[in-house]
C-alpha cells in the first residue's frame, strides 16, 4: 500500500520470458498486485511467472493484505444509478477476451492471467485494467513486460493519484537531458508526430510524450471510461487519453528516464503504427467534439469546428472545378474567389475552435 491505498501493476506481456522475471524481482514493496497478463506467448513467459508464484507461495506473505472481489454497493433509496453500473460491469465480463487467471486469492501478491487468444497490447491492458477494477484497487500502473520503465519511478507515477485525486499520470520520457541521444531516431520522429495529433484529437494540449506506456489511472478514472471499446494495438495510449478527456478527468505528466538497450525486442514496426493511430485519432477527435461538446454539455467549440468543416467542404467543392477547367477558361472569378474565401474562413473557425478548446481543456491538466 501507499498511504493507505492500494496500488496494482498491470504487465501486459507477450513473449518476455527473458525481461519478465526482472521486472517482477525489482518491483518496489508498496504494491499490492503484480498482475502479469500473458498474451498467449509462445515462449517461456507463462511457466517463468508461475515459477514466481510459487515461491511466494512458499514464503511468509505477512505485509500482503487481502483484496477481496468488489461487492454490489447496498440498495437505498438514492443509488439504484451505482447498482445499474456494477451490473453492467458483471454483464460485460463475457465480452472480453478468453482468459484463464491463476492465484487470483485474496492475499496472493502474484497474478497470472492468461489470455487464450493474442488480444494485441490494447487486449491484454483491458484484461488487467478490468481484474484491477473488479477488485476495486485504488491506484493502477502500466508497466511492459520488457523491462524498460525504471521501477524507482513508479512511486511519483503513483503519488499525483494517491495524494492530488488526479485521474490519470503519464510518464514524459521527452523531458530528459538525454532523450534525443537514447530514444531512437525514428522512434523519435514518430512519437513527436503522434504527439501533436494527439494534442488536437484528446483535447489534452499539454502533453508532450503521449506514446508513453508507463502510466497510472485512478479507480474512479477506471470506472468512467468505456474498457472494451479500447483500441486493441499500439494506439492504446492514445486512445485512452481520448476517453479521458471525453469522461472530464484530470490529467498529469511527470519526467522519467528514456530505457533502451535492456534486452527488450521491439514488437512496434513505425511504418505501420503511424498510419493505423493517425486514422484512430482522426476518428476519435470528431467523436470527442460530438460526445463532450454537443451531447454531454452543449458548448460554442462544437458550433466552430463544425462551420469550419462546412466551410471546408465547400471550398473543396469549388476547387474541384477549379483544378479540372483551369486551363479552358470555364471557372468564373466568383468560384476562385469563393474557394479562397471559404477555405480562409474554415481555417479561421478550427482555429478558434482550437483556441477555445485549448482553454476549456486547461482546467484537466494540472
Amino acid at each position: 500500500m501507499l498511504y493507505g491505498k492500494t496500488i496494482a501493476v498491470v504487465i501486459p506481456a507477450y513473449n518476455e520470458a527473458t525481461q519478465i522475471g526482472i521486472v517482477i524481482e525489482t518491483m518496489p514493496d508498496f504494491v499490492d498486485r503484480i498482475v502479469v497478463v500473458n498474451d498467449c506467448s509462445t515462449d517461456k513467459t507463462a511457466e517463468i511467472v508461475m515459477d514466481y508464484i510459487v515461491r511466494e507461495n512458499g514464503s511468509p506473505r505477512n505485509t500482503i493484505i487481502s483484496i477481496p472481489y468488489a461487492k454490489p454497493p447496498k440498495q437505498t433509496f438514492f443509488n439504484r444509478a451505482d447498482l445499474v453500473l456494477f451490473e453492467m460491469h458483471q454483464e460485460e465480463a463475457s465480452k472480453y477476451p478468453n482468459h484463464e487467471t491463476y492465484n487470483d486469492n485474496d492475499h496472493d501478491r502474484i497474478v497470472l492471467i492468461n489470455n487464450l487468444k493474442n488480444s494485441k497490447i490494447g487486449g491484454a491492458i483491458k484484461v488487467g485494467y478490468k481484474w484491477c477494477r473488479d477488485h476495486t484497487i485504488d491506484c493502477t500502473a502500466i508497466m511492459g513486460g520488457d523491462a524498460q520503465m525504471d521501477p524507482d519511478e513508479l512511486e511519483s507515477i503513483c503519488l499525483p493519484i494517491i495524494e492530488e485525486n488526479i485521474d490519470y499520470v503519464k510518464g514524459n520520457r521527452l523531458s530528459h537531458g538525454a532523450a534525443r541521444l537514447v530514444i531512437p531516431s525514428k522512434r523519435h520522429f514518430g512519437n513527436t508526430i503522434l504527439s501533436a495529433m494527439t494534442k488536437i484529437s484528446s483535447g489534452y494540449w499539454r502533453i508532450s510524450d503521449t506514446q508513453a506506456g508507463y502510466t497510472a489511472i485512478s479507480l474512479k478514472a477506471l470506472n468512467s471510461i468505456d474498457l472494451l471499446d479500447i483500441y486493441k494495438t499500439y494506439g492504446v495510449p492514445n486512445d485512452i487519453l481520448i476517453k479521458l478527456n471525453i469522461a472530464h478527468c484530470t490529467i498529469r505528466e511527470v519526467p522519467i528516464k528514456p530505457v533502451y538497450n535492456v534486452g527488450e525486442h521491439s514488437k512496434m514496426k513505425i511504418s505501420k503504427v503511424i498510419p493505423t493511430v493517425s486514422w484512430l485519432l482522426f476518428k476519435g477527435f470528431f467523436i470527442r467534439i460530438f460526445r463532450k461538446y454537443l451531447i454531454t454539455d452543449f458548448h460554442p467549440i462544437f458550433i466552430f469546428y463544425l462551420l469550419s468543416f462546412i466551410c471546408l467542404l465547400i471550398s473543396i467543392y469549388l476547387l474541384v472545378p477549379i483544378l479540372i477547367f483551369v486551363g479552358v477558361g470555364m471557372v468564373t472569378y466568383g468560384t476562385y474567389i469563393g474557394f479562397i474565401l471559404t477555405f480562409i474562413l474554415s481555417a479561421l473557425l478550427f482555429s478558434f475552435g482550437m483556441w477555445f478548446d485549448m482553454t476549456d481543456n486547461d482546467r484537466l491538466q494540472k
